[in-house]
């Protein structure tokens, strides 16, 4: 069974989340540029998100934001330190977070500036209201993720192109999965240097979020950049899936994805008629997917015999 979210019970752990893994969210900016900022996301783990491993001089490093315990583990070749998130404000956990991070020789991250929140304050140590960790919401946020990760990952997975790893973008705090095109493109001039330098080259992106107070819309998004005309009527690939112009978005509500015979599948069918719109409305190639088999299925069938069975 694939829970129920409703976003007004999700949104004060949502809001606390998302600004608490933007503190290890900085050391990826410290990794080589990835295209589309692929070098950012976070992993869903087994129990919550986790930066990849980070190197720094004498130091290599993970911080993995345990969201099923409540708690952030800052694992390093020297030692590991443990930061609570049971309760307390961001400031509190910021100043806990760098003086754990001292302790182990990691730099602390070096800007503290909150992004993409609105209405948030400028820095993690200005936000200074008090928050109770919610067991139960930070279970069903990690629950969300991991479900839309598995079905991503299957979506993606076939994609002969650049795809960075499907993962959480800490500063929207949405799921992508994103497929490349080797086609420059000429980014919006009154948008800030990190969303033109998303947006250099054409891509499709399917993802999932769990929305915000302007728009509630908890579930399955997808966009194809740049925006092709003809999205208008189309079919995507499952009941309850709709283009939203005004958003320039297709949406399937979570809602309508848990009411699927089988939800997973139903993302994998959701991300390909995107990704048939982008091939069909903006000249992408039908050539790029390769066959969507198992790992087993490879191992014991030779190349000719799977080239005409998927060709």
């Amino acid at each position: 069974m694939w829970p129920t979210l409703d976003y007004e019970d999700l949104a004060p752990m949502v809001d606390y989340v998302n600004r608490v893994v933007q503190v290890a969210g900085k050391y990826t900016l410290d990794e080589p540029f990835e295209v589309g900022w692929g070098n950012i996301v976070l992993d869903v783990t087994p129990r919550g998100l986790s930066t990849p491993t980070l190197r720094q001089r004498g130091v290599t490093f993970t911080v993995h934001y345990n969201l099923l315990d409540g708690g952030v583990v800052i694992e390093a070749d020297n030692g590991s330190r443990t930061v609570p998130l049971s309760k307390g404000s961001v400031a509190t956990f910021y100043a806990s977070f760098c003086d754990a991070a001292d302790e182990l020789g990691i730099h602390r991250p070096r800007t503290s500036l909150i992004c993409e929140i609105p209405d948030a304050p400028p820095r993690f140590e200005d936000d200074h209201v008090e928050r109770t960790w919610d067991g139960h919401a930070a279970r069903l946020i990690w629950t969300a993720f991991n479900l839309a990760a598995d079905g991503l990952e299957a979506w993606q997975a076939p994609f002969l192109g650049h795809n960075p790893r499907v993962g959480v973008m800490w500063g929207g705090f949405d799921l992508s999965a994103t497929r490349y095109r080797a086609q420059p493109t000429v980014p919006p001039p009154h948008q800030p240097p990190f969303m033109q330098n998303a947006q250099l080259d054409a891509y499709v992106s399917v993802g999932f979020s769990f929305g915000d107070a302007k728009a509630p819309n908890v579930g399955m998004y997808a966009y194809i950049w740049p925006q092709p005309d003809g999205l208008e009527g189309r079919s995507w690939g499952v009941a309850g899936a709709a283009w939203h112009p005004d958003a320039g978005l297709v949406r399937l509500p979570w809602a309508k994805l848990r009411e699927t015979a089988d939800p997973h599948q139903a993302i994998v069918a959701f991300g390909d008629a995107v990704y048939d719109a982008a091939v069909e409305t903006a000249g992408w190639p039908s050539d790029l997917v390769g066959p969507r088999v198992e790992g087993w299925y490879m191992s014991r069938t030779p190349p000719a015999l799977v080239q005409h069975q998927h060709g």
